[in-house]
């Protein structure tokens, strides 16, 4: 049975083309069994194009499902090219095969990251901080020292100290050109677990200068029962002398000594961006370049040493001159001690730098002291402790006279660190 189409011979395939033979005509399409699926549709389709003689009708794409309708796979179906189906290996697949984040491992990840960078910070900035403290005050230097008791003592020490400062800082602070150095100020903080205690000491007090040994000659200079103002001993021999007379006249041991100067002063208060202040009374002082009227104000740094140094247009005179440094300095370490001033690198760094440049500590002061320091000083600012002046009974010579029957009550307290009774000018 011949299985080609009508018209065509074994001779004719003998000589196609490619086969050798020397006609030029090319070998006709041959037909291809076609792969069906499905049932035949009915009906005949649509006659292909002849290609000679004889040529069979072809199928025809019908519905894209193939030729002659659903009987040809085109092999187009879902998944089988573009792995979309099930089955495949697309991205669609990598997608769901990925593991979810462990997010409880990211957590703890980054908690340690962070713990770590402020425990490094934290550090870093404790030894730079350290390392700026002007440790100079030699306390083992005094003599004759009363026995320590309950809670710390700090003296604190305002001086007139100009070093360091240019002409045009001179006139602008209205400090003068005085050489040397002498105090301007100077207060006892008590810390304890009764609250802290602010005790000014008035410049003019009537006190006697003790034996001493020269904190630079190293000689010993026995006690005449001399009598002078206060300050006087810190011009004659510096604040180790300070310190020894201080002691010598209340029985109270200092633990600590910190002092700062004009410039510093008022270096502080700039780089915390001034401190509030409610001011009583108008105020106008020549000397000291004050010009205030009265009510709530943010003072800058050469309005608040002009402030604090002001007594000449104050009623109380000196007395009412450190009742205002009292109110000043707590309010300013009540305002380094905010979360504004903390929290904030820009503003934190500026002002510790500005303030441990200024200070003159003791040789035993650290960093946790002076934290102590200015923490005890927020809470007097607060109203949880207590502050006042020395007790006087009246002047001698022109210097204030102690009150001694107050004073050795206020230094009984003082010792056991007990709640402070003693009420002062």
């Amino acid at each position: 049975m011949n299985d080609w189409p009508e018209g065509w011979s074994g001779d004719n395939r003998g000589s196609g083309y490619g086969r050798g033979s020397a006609s030029a005509r090319p070998e006709s399409a041959r037909v291809m069994r076609q792969v069906r699926r499905g049932a035949t549709p009915p009906g005949p389709g649509p006659s292909a194009p002849p290609y000679g003689a004889g040529v069979p009708q072809q199928p025809s794409y019908t519905d894209g499902q193939g030729y002659g309708g659903d009987g040809y796979d085109s092999g187009y179906n879902t998944g089988q090219v573009y792995g979309g189906g099930g089955g495949g290996q697309g991205p669609g697949r990598q997608l769901r095969d990925r593991p979810a984040p462990n997010w409880r491992r990211r957590i703890k990840w980054t908690a340690i990251t962070v713990v770590t960078v402020l425990v490094v910070t934290t550090v870093g900035t404790y030894f730079w901080a350290d390392s700026k403290l002007n440790r100079e005050v030699d306390l083992s230097k005094v003599i004759e020292r009363p026995g320590a008791g309950e809670g710390t003592n700090y003296l604190i020490v305002g001086s007139d100290s100009r070093e360091g400062m240019t002409d045009e800082q001179k006139k602008d602070l209205h400090t003068g050109s005085a050489e040397g150095k002498r105090t301007d100020s100077m207060m006892i903080l008590h810390t304890g677990d009764n609250g802290a205690t602010l005790i000014s000491l008035p410049r003019d007090s009537d006190v006697e200068i003790p034996s001493f040994v020269g904190s630079e000659s190293g000689k010993k200079y026995p006690g005449t029962g001399r009598h002078t103002k206060l300050n006087a001993a810190y011009a004659e021999d510096g604040p180790e002398l300070l310190v020894r007379t201080i002691e010598h006249n209340t029985g109270l041991r200092l633990d600590h000594y910190v002092e700062i100067g004009f410039a510093g002063f008022a270096n502080i208060v700039d780089a915390v961006g001034g401190v509030e202040m409610d001011i009583p009374q108008d105020i106008k002082d020549k000397k000291s370049g004050a010009d205030f009227k009265k009510g709530k104000q943010t003072l800058n740094g050469e309005e608040a040493l002009a402030f604090v140094r002001t007594r000449y247009a104050l009623p109380g005179s000196d007395l009412d001159r450190t009742k205002n440094q009292q109110k000043f300095l707590s309010a300013l370490a009540s305002q380094v001690a905010t979360p504004s001033t903390v929290l904030n690198p820009f503003k934190l760094y500026p002002t510790m730098g500005a303030g441990l440049d200024s200070l003159i500590v003791d040789k035993d002061m650290g960093l946790f002291d002076l934290a102590s320091m200015f923490w005890a000083m927020k809470s007097v600012s607060g109203g949880e402790g207590t502050s006042m002046n020395m007790p006087i009974s009246g002047s001698v010579g022109g210097n204030l006279k102690w009150d001694d029957a107050k004073v050795k009550k206020l230094v009984e307290e003082l010792k056991n660190d007990e709640k402070v009774t003693v009420s002062g000018n």
